[in-house]
């Protein structure tokens, strides 16, 4: 009998970027905000109830600082991995989103500004990730910390969906998901 493996997915708090309204994508740099700290806060207290055995977070800052908040809450200790990272806007990045509705074909799944990453990249980037960490898990509970996109991406991967499906909206700062992949 195949016994599920599931995943907490955290997404960050607000950032700086966040609220200034800029296309964040795979910045490392940017921190989180008083606000983010205080999502990232209860979103640990959240996490910490539903008893993690293992946390797992991208590499971007703003992730690694909510991790912080989620390995305090529950005392387990942050492993980090670009495999989590948001999707990449290359040229795009540090640009005000409102502008981009212009740019961006959000329809096409295979789309990527110069220097980014197409939906269906990192569709298939998550999806190599999952099946990595479902083939040995390091615990039947992991939470990992991450992004927006990438959430999506992992909810249409655990669904058996392709980049064209994934899910139109995206989980809100400091928020945990709960998804099940079998194994």
């Amino acid at each position: 009998m195949p016994r599920p493996l599931t995943l907490l997915l955290v997404r960050h708090g607000q950032s700086e970027w966040n609220a200034a309204g800029l296309m964040q994508g795979q910045t490392p740099h940017v921190p989180l905000t008083d606000l983010g700290h205080a999502q990232a806060a209860g979103a640990a207290r959240e996490l910490a109830a539903l008893r993690p055995g293992a946390l797992v977070s991208s590499d971007l800052r703003r992730a690694v600082q909510t991790a912080e908040h989620c390995a305090r809450a529950t005392r387990l200790p942050v492993h980090t991995t670009p495999a989590l990272r948001e999707q990449g806007y290359g040229v795009l990045e540090g640009r005000p989103s409102r502008e981009l509705w212009d740019v961006v074909d959000w329809t096409d799944p295979h789309w990527a500004a110069p220097g980014g990453e197409s939906l269906a990249e990192l569709h298939s980037r998550v999806g190599a990730y999952l099946a990595e960490l479902s083939a040995e898990p390091p615990a039947d509970v992991v939470a990992l910390v991450t992004h927006g996109d990438t959430i999506r991406a992992a909810q249409a991967v655990a669904a058996g969906l392709g980049p064209d499906a994934m899910p139109a909206v995206t989980p809100h700062n400091g928020t945990v998901t709960c998804l099940e992949l079998a194994l």
